[in-house]
């Protein structure tokens, strides 16, 4: 049984950011299903695990962690030397670092809240029988699009791994 823990549902944006990034370090973990459709994260023994009720959850032998971020970046630190390399080059390098924190800052305030409500009108919306809001989708697709081509331009300035 693995140490690593993942406390979640694999359709879940949140939950699946982790499931990459301990793949991406060739990580043993188990990834323990949270019924969302029964609000299994809303009720004890979860909400132990995450107050805010919002998966996933995270547990590395006794470390307990919630927010998928902040478990990306333990990971990444914690199992540096294990698989793909996620942080700079030279990590002591305040502004290779800051450079980075940039783009998870990006991601976090402008790319998933855009790609969040286009999953939801284009994908879930359909699974749970509800319309479509074109008009929703126009205008997120419209941000989504800005973002993109400020990653586009930032990617062109830096060569993978400094």
């Amino acid at each position: 049984m693995a140490s690593i823990k993942v406390f979640g549902h694999a359709t879940t944006t949140s939950t699946r950011r982790v499931l990459l990034t301990l793949h991406e370090k060739n990580l043993d973990y188990e990834l323990v299903n949270v019924e969302l459709k029964d609000g299994e994260h809303k009720k004890e023994p979860f909400l132990s695990r995450n107050p805010f009720g919002q998966v996933p959850a995270f547990e590395d032998g006794d470390l307990k962690l919630f927010e998928s971020r902040a478990i990306t970046q333990y990971i990444a630190h914690r199992y540096e030397g294990q698989g793909t390399n996620l942080l700079p080059a030279d990590s002591k390098n305040i502004a290779h670092y800051a450079t980075m924190s940039i783009g998870t800052e990006v991601e976090a305030h402008q790319f998933d809240p855009a790609a969040s409500k286009l999953a939801w009108e284009q994908l879930f919306k359909h699974i749970y029988g509800l319309t479509t809001d074109q008009a929703v989708v126009a205008e997120e697709e419209a941000k989504l699009a800005k973002v993109l081509d400020v990653y586009e331009a930032r990617l062109k300035e830096f060569v993978f791994g400094w």
